[in-house]
Order: C-alpha cells, then structure tokens, then sequence
C-alpha cells in the first residue's frame, strides 16, 4: 500500500496525552512513525498537507443500528458506513436488534462480510444477550464472542427480569465479556414517550418518571457486586443514574457508561411542537438532568459519547407523536456536537476526544483509538474551529430524522482515512 506522510497537523492523541504539532507517516495501513519531530516525509510518499487542521484517531461509535438485515429501507452497511466516515468515525459497532436478530454466529458472519464488500469504515457488531430479546432464554455467548461479537445485549429492551440478568451476567464473565444493558425499569415505562412533568401533562403525552432509569441501574449495580461481571450502561440521561454509576465506580466495581449527544445537547423543550424527531429512547429530559449529563460527562462518570444512531424512514417519523418511532440519526453529527462541549468551555478537548476514540476502544478491546507507532492508520482530520450549519439534506444515511437541521455548529470534518487509505474527503463532496 502507498506511502502517507501526513504534513503541518496538529496532533491529538488523547491515549498519550498529545496535543502537538508536527507530521504522521502511514505505511502498509499502520502508523510507523509520528510526532513533532517529523517535518518533511520520505520523498517516496505522498505527502497530504494538512494545513494545521487538527489530526486524531478515528472516531469509534460503539452504538448504532445498522438496518441491514432486515430494515434495509431505513440503513445499509452500505450507506452507514459512508455516513460513518463523513463524521470522522471510522469503526461502528452495530447493535444486535437486526431482522433476524443477531443471535446467532451466522449473522455475525453475514455483517462481516457485508463490511468486507462495502470495504468502508470498519463494522463490528453486538452479540443478542437473550434470543429474540424475549429476555427468557440465554444467547450461546461462547459461540457468538467466537464469531466476532464484542459485547452483550439486547439492544434497546431492556433485561428486566433479575434472575436472568444476574445469568446473563455470571455467563458473560466466564468469557470477560462486556454486558450492555439499555438501563429502563419495563413495568413504569411501557407506552410512555415523554418524562412525567409539566411539558408531557401539557402536551398530554403517555410519560414516565425519569427515576424509572436509575431503578434500572442500581438493581444492575448490585447483580454486578454478585458477579463480578463487566457491566455498561447505555444511553445515560438522567442526573440520578449518573450519581449512582459515581457511586459505583467508587465502590471499584468495574462499570462504565456512555451517552448520546440528544442528552446533553437537547432537553424535554424539543417536544412542545411535538417534533417527533425529538422522540428517543430513553426520552430527552429536563434542563436538570441535561447539565447532569454534562457534568458526569467532564467529570469521568460517563465514559464514551455514542452516536445512538437509529435511522426511521420519514413513514415512521410522520405520525401522532405517540405513535411514532423512536430514534434520530447520528454518525455525521456525533463530532461537531461534542465539540460543543469544547468550544462551550466544558471538557477539556483531548477528553472529549478520548470518549469517543481510546475510551470506546478499552471497553470492547479493539486495538484502535490512538496515535501510537504500530496502531492503525485509522484517522479523522477536521477543522475544529469553522463554523456551520447541520444540514439533512446532505446526509449520506439513508434516514434522515435529525432534531438537529439547521442548528449551527463549529467543527467540520475535512478527510476521514481507514487503514491509510481515504474512506471521506470532503474536497470530492
């Protein structure tokens, strides 16, 4: 493979703390050198200038729905994977609620070879925690950590019975293998699409109590104190399950977290025109929680920012608010909204950076997420102080269903590279 010698950036390598200027050289798909020192590249290598824009390790989302199998109307790996790499994410990991769901090894096998054939950003997938989601009878973990799967659940049902949580937890750990659990009590959130407060009586919409979150949690945290297992919790919203996940990591159990950028980006104001592209899952909250979220994010109790991408085609979105389909779509977005964050003065960059880059890539031991000699050539160059406007009709997914459009932001994503090679350049857009 060609030579890459990456020239005049500024690199960011949340991993090792760097945040320097000075030059990448890219060989045979792995970085080989890197740092400071290196102002001009061998004259055998093509040379990419990258103008002093800032040069990081690919973004890892480690929570999207791919759409393929099953929904391929709404998602394709195909059209994913592009969407991936015009965001600066470079590995995706595709949540096992696919049609037929990803209980079982040969679907595993069937998305890694849709990804070989798409030859785009990288896919991996989640392994179902219980088949069908019906929460009643175990995956074979074993056999499906074999085939590829990085870690366990069942996607955005949550596991609500105990006796099977506390299985499904004590079977993963026999494999050190990570359980993620969407952290919702069923029995108080069953039909409700808003939190219980003014805004959903107003509006006279189906709610529940946003505690019905933490419930979920603090049973979980005490099943993990039984097991021993490795546990994260997905899409936190909710400034009382952040407080008990502090709590939790203080008591040195080993749990982690991650968010979606609608939870520290948008509150429950979104729903007053009943938007139903503001309708998620868990649904958004009050300004409280969402400075919460904000909060736990620049203290280190949520450790990853996750997309949550979930594209509904515009069948599902055009109805009564209660009768419309959860999710909004995320990959493109997922950095110009957290650098929000950043340029807002509210986490520190090269923090921000680590929850979406080496923080996912711990958790589901995959050997990416920095700018180390010998790592992956696996890198997202972007322009973090220009401004711009969130623009669906751009997307590359196939759904469009945004509660962002139009919404400035600042931070553009300029090339976007996979094993060294160009998967986005935003100069051929």
């Amino acid at each position: 493979m060609k030579r890459r010698f990456f020239k005049d950036a500024r690199l960011l390598d949340p991993a090792s703390g760097l945040d320097a200027d000075g030059g990448l050289l890219a060989e045979n798909g792995r970085i080989v050198d890197m740092g400071p020192h290196l102002i001009d590249g061998p004259d055998d290598a093509e040379a990419i200038d990258c103008g002093g824009l800032c040069l990081a390790p690919g973004l890892i989302d480690m929570r999207a729905r791919l759409g393929e199998p099953g929904e391929e109307q709404k998602e394709t790996i195909d059209s994913l994977s592009a969407a991936a790499a015009k965001g600066g994410v470079t590995a995706v990991v595709g949540l096992p609620n696919t049609e037929p769901a990803i209980d079982d090894a040969s679907v595993v096998e069937f998305v890694a070879r849709r990804a070989r054939e798409v030859k785009g950003v990288k896919v991996y997938v989640y392994g179902a925690a219980t088949r069908g989601f019906e929460g009643e009878r175990l995956t074979d973990i074993g056999l499906l950590r074999e085939a590829g799967a990085l870690a366990f659940t069942d996607g955005d049902h949550a596991i609500a019975d105990s006796q099977m949580m506390r299985r499904v937890l004590s079977y993963a750990s026999g494999f050190d293998a990570l359980v993620i659990q969407h952290a919702e009590d069923p029995s108080l959130t069953a039909g409700a699409v808003a939190t219980e407060g003014e805004i959903a009586t107003r509006l006279g919409l189906p709610a529940a109590p946003a505690e019905a979150e933490a419930m979920m949690l603090e049973r979980d945290l005490r099943l993990v104190e039984m097991t021993g297992a490795r546990y994260h919790a997905a899409h936190l919203s909710t400034a009382a399950a952040a407080t008990e996940l502090a709590a939790a990591k203080r008591r040195g159990l080993d749990v982690s977290a991650d968010t979606a950028p609608v939870y520290f980006a948008l509150n429950e104001t979104e729903l007053l025109e009943y938007r139903t592209f503001a309708r998620v899952s868990p649904p958004l909250r009050p300004e409280s929680d969402r400075q919460a979220i904000v909060t736990a994010l620049r203290d280190g109790v949520i450790d990853v920012i996750a997309s949550d991408h979930w594209g509904q085609d515009q069948e599902a979105k055009r109805l009564p608010f209660a009768q419309s389909d959860p999710g909004v779509v995320g990959v493109e977005t997922m950095l110009p909204l957290a650098l929000e964050l950043y340029h807002k003065g509210e986490i520190e960059l090269l923090d921000l950076l680590a929850k979406m880059t080496v923080n996912p890539a711990r958790l589901l031991d995959l050997p990416m997420g920095t700018l180390t000699v010998g790592a992956p050539a696996d890198l997202v160059l972007f322009d973090l102080d220009r401004p711009t406007r969130i623009d669906v009709a751009s997307f590359l997914s196939k759904s469009k269903n945004s509660p962002f459009d139009g919404r400035p932001v600042q931070g553009v994503v300029v090339a976007t590279f996979v094993d060294g090679r160009f998967v986005y350049d935003a100069r051929d857009a």
